[in-house]
């Protein structure tokens, strides 16, 4: 396992965030795919890469970047690890979306280095995987809601005990062009989600993946399980 910082920041309403320390989990056998894999709302990189370097997935280099500290409105203002900012945890929340795509940058960030050769992936859990879905939207769409083009060719997106953040206009921006829906169409997309989830309600998962499906997400994989949030 290898530890680095990040200069990369994220543009705030009032300063810039800086991303806190990567750590990246190497493939044990020949790398075949490369994933940015995103904690949840005040966790770090460094406990998911713990757990993701005891998986058996020998051909799989992780990424685990740290989110930036930052006021986060669903604890009162209060300071924590978030990939933007958030009132309810859920698809209903008001869409911060310039903290959104300074994320989903990040991570195009982190994968635009890796070999051509590379498939390339994004995955997270609850924020992250809202952060995660986000970013397999601004893929299909190839452009950041900012309107910047979207850089990285992803193939797989992974939530776990997520939601799909501008749900509400998803309708209209894969609808932009041809290009989008067919890339829609073709990203896989894994989603998790426990029924017993108290922090992310099961029903916004569920309707997440609908969501996704409605708008032309035709490959999308939704699991539940009875026990859990994930």
């Amino acid at each position: 396992m290898s530890f680095g910082g990040s200069s990369s920041v994220a543009t705030g309403a009032k300063r810039p965030f800086e991303y806190g320390r990567t750590h990246v989990v190497r493939p044990k056998g020949t790398h075949k795919a490369t994933i940015v894999w995103l904690h949840g709302l005040g966790d770090n990189g460094a406990s998911w890469s713990q757990l993701l370097e005891t998986l058996p997935l020998p051909n799989i280099k992780w990424i685990c970047p740290t989110a930036p500290t930052r006021p986060v409105s669903v604890f009162g203002g209060f300071p924590s690890t978030a990939w933007f900012d958030v009132s309810d945890l859920s698809e209903d929340a008001p869409d911060d979306v310039p903290g959104m795509d300074a994320s989903a940058a990040h991570v195009a960030n982190l994968l635009s280095t890796e070999p051509a050769d590379i498939k390339l992936g994004v995955g997270g859990f609850s924020m992250g995987a809202a952060t995660a879905l986000y970013s397999a939207t601004c893929f299909a769409h190839g452009k950041y809601g900012n309107g910047n083009q979207y850089p990285v060719n992803l193939s797989l997106a992974v939530g776990l005990s997520g939601w799909l953040p501008c749900a509400r206009t998803l309708k209209n921006r894969i609808e932009s062009s041809p290009e989008a829906a067919q890339k829609a169409s073709s990203i896989p997309i894994l989603l998790c989600h426990g029924k017993a989830d108290d922090v992310v309600l099961y029903k916004h998962g569920e309707r997440s993946a609908d969501a996704l499906k409605t708008n032309g997400f035709s490959n999308v994989l939704f699991k539940s399980y009875n026990r859990g949030d994930g």
